[in-house]
């Protein structure tokens, strides 16, 4: 049974804490670790990772696994503030603890890492070209939650699988919704309007997307940033636009699907660009693996993203 876990602060040192979490990710090097696999995902992270589904028998011993998995890359001594930005977590993983501090307090205090929390509850059924999210009624108490961990931002994830312009425009108008009752909870969202590496026309779509983030962007208040995350784009430089927005905290890529290999060298092309990859970050990572040798992988993976993301 785990035990709930709590951060003591006061107002003085958290708004230090927020300022500094704010100048990394606004200007330091490195890039987003997205350890955020959800439930749904978590089986085929898991069997990735050399876990079959037989070594669990309920979804708490599932999360106690994925965890342990968390758990290992997190305290690796290769893991640290230098080439890591931030970690996107999974609320089950901010709610847990690691070294026996949670989480979100572990990774700021004892590596320099800027805690991010996964908020969405997943995708609807794909309709007029896109998957918008699922309702989140909850989500004031998951945002206060949020707060009380020592949270500085959160992440939500749509996607958009066909150059559906008015899809593209749904999915745009419901993260900014989302982004603005986030902001006023006084967390940093990251926007998150995936388009599908599979879309059949995903020049044409990224084109139409980047108009309508734009457009939400300039919406904002004065003062409010918010963070995005973007699919690689097939037009190199396209969000450039994006990037030098006065509205804009950091724009960060996800690979989507490609392999590490070939999310590097697209991202390389990016300027202004970082990235904030879950599975090509840990490729080839396994439960087998000597301390040594997954050590030594996780190393080659992060400096390579982190050479990419310096573009």
């Amino acid at each position: 049974m785990r035990k709930k876990v709590t951060r003591e602060i006061n107002i003085e040192d958290e708004m230090e804490v927020k300022h500094a979490q704010r100048e990394k990710m606004a200007q330091a090097d490195g890039f987003i670790a997205a350890l955020d696999q959800s439930g749904g995902s978590t089986p085929k992270a898991l069997g990735l990772y050399g876990v079959s589904e037989d070594a669990w028998s309920t979804e708490e011993e599932m999360f106690d696994l994925v965890h342990a998995m968390r758990t290992r890359i997190i305290t690796s001594p290769v893991f640290k503030g230098d080439r890591i930005l931030a970690a996107i977590l999974f609320e089950n993983t901010m709610k847990n603890t690691v070294e026996g501090l949670p989480t979100a307090e572990y990774l700021w205090s004892q590596k320099q890492v800027v805690p991010i929390l996964k908020i969405d509850k997943g995708l609807a059924e794909e309709s007029n070209g896109v998957q918008m999210m699922k309702p989140m009624p909850s989500l004031g108490d998951t945002l206060g939650s949020a707060n009380e961990h020592g949270i500085f931002g959160t992440k939500m994830r749509s996607v958009i699988k066909e150059h559906s312009s008015s899809g593209i425009q749904d999915v745009v108008k419901q993260q900014f919704e989302v982004g603005t009752e986030i902001l006023s909870a006084g967390l940093v969202p990251i926007i998150e309007p995936e388009v599908d590496i599979n879309c059949p026309d995903k020049t044409g779509a990224e084109t139409f997307l980047k108009e309508c983030i734009i457009s939400g962007l300039d919406d904002l208040r004065e003062g409010q940033e918010v963070m995005l995350k973007l699919t690689l784009p097939e037009e190199d430089g396209l969000y450039q636009e994006c990037v030098a927005h006065p509205r804009t905290l950091r724009v960060v890529a996800l690979s989507g699907g490609y392999s590490r290999e070939e999310s590097n060298l697209r991202l390389a092309k990016q300027l202004g660009m970082v990235a904030s990859f879950s599975r090509a970050l840990t490729e080839g990572l396994q439960a087998s693996q000597t301390e040594e040798a997954f050590n030594q992988l996780l190393d080659s993976s992060i400096e390579e993203i982190c050479l990419a993301s310096k573009t």
